[in-house]
């Protein structure tokens, strides 16, 4: 049994009339298909069902959400998109959050029922590659894998500490600075862990459809007309981002929003599709998913640690060879600016750095 909790939010009225919350599952489908039918086929429900729905809380707001014209298909008006992601927002805000919390709910009741799944605790950097894995080990491997979020600097620590069994982190590809270098083997010790390959992924700037304020690398972040969205000081994607502004020379103070924070890739790109800042930097998939232009500006590993007896046990060897699967393979693939490293690869802490 995996329990899985889920955001909701309520949109009431003076008078107590509350939205359906499947119009928030209509004006997503809307938006990414175009067309109504295809919109409804996707949340199963019927065509009619659908429209009723949209022209009653149209009704509610006293405009339209959704245009219909022929030949055109749908499209969401101005508030049917903000209403769309608001929700989205709301979402990639909370699910790292729930995602824990669920975690810790779904360990005691499978204690309480005496679930005889063998377990691994994984905490991780938030990550679209490594979001794919609970479901996955436990699918092709019969092991549970308990993954709580954390920044790349914090599931380190926890890893080294002995809080859980593996940790996922991410480096920058042939970028690992002698400070970086230490910073990290404060936490991984060469005779002690061993480091698993995952992915490679393109970390870029996240920016509104067409680009329209130009912007094409780093510099661009100090112009007075560009408002920056950043990631909390223990994120790897942060730590990156330190290191190429310190590449070239760039006084972090001089950007407009280096201040201001969000904890995952989804939460950076949704600030940026709102116009509540104007870029962000992040991984592609992320761009992708909130119908943003992506800058590309560097490679990075993603990888697992663990400790050398961790790799011994039966459940960490059936991991890895999840890992080697066709179904992760095909599921890396689906994900924009990810691509396999040889994964389930053990190296030593060494070879992870030069990398």
């Amino acid at each position: 049994m995996r329990i899985q909790i889920e955001p909701a939010w309520r949109f009431r009225n003076a008078e107590g009339r509350e939205i359906d919350p499947l119009l928030f599952r209509v004006l997503a489908a809307v938006q990414r298909s175009g067309k109504l039918t295809e919109a409804a086929r996707e949340v199963d429900f019927s065509y009619r069902h659908c429209w009723n729905l949209i022209r009653t809380w149209s009704a509610f707001f006293g405009t339209p959400l959704v245009e219909l014209s022929q030949g055109k298909g749908a499209e969401l008006t101005p508030l049917g998109e903000k209403l769309t992601w608001a929700a989205q927002r709301i979402q990639a805000r909370l699910t790292p959050q729930l995602e824990n919390l669920s975690v810790e709910i779904d360990r005691e009741i499978n204690a309480a029922l005496m679930d005889t799944h063998p377990i691994l605790r994984l905490h991780a950097s938030h990550g679209y590659a490594i979001a794919l894995l609970p479901e996955l080990v436990e699918q092709v491997a019969a092991v549970r894998l308990e993954l709580q979020y954390l920044g790349s600097i914090d599931a380190l620590a926890s890893m080294s500490r002995g809080s859980c069994d593996l940790c996922g982190f991410h480096l920058p590809s042939g970028r690992v600075t002698p400070e970086l270098a230490a910073r990290l083997n404060r936490y991984l010790k060469p005779r002690a862990h061993r480091v698993i390959r995952l992915v490679t992924r393109t970390q870029g700037l996240f920016v509104a459809a067409g680009n329209p304020l130009g912007i094409r690398s780093l510099q661009d972040l100090t112009r007075p007309d560009v408002r920056f969205i950043n990631r909390q000081a223990s994120a790897g994607t942060r730590v990156l981002l330190d290191l190429l502004l310190a590449e070239q020379t760039m006084d972090p103070d001089q950007i407009s929003g280096y201040e201001t924070v969000e904890f995952t890739h989804a939460a950076v790109a949704a600030h940026v599709a709102s116009g509540m800042a104007d870029t962000g930097f992040g991984v592609e998939a992320a761009a992708t998913q909130f119908k943003l232009d992506f800058v590309p500006v560097a490679q990075e590993h993603y990888f697992l640690a663990c400790r050398l007896e961790t790799l011994e046990l039966p459940s960490m060897q059936r991991m890895l060879e999840a890992l080697k699967s066709p179904q992760f393979a095909t599921a890396v693939d689906a994900l924009p600016g990810y691509a396999l490293n040889t994964p389930g690869e053990v190296m030593s802490v060494m070879e992870a750095l030069r990398a």
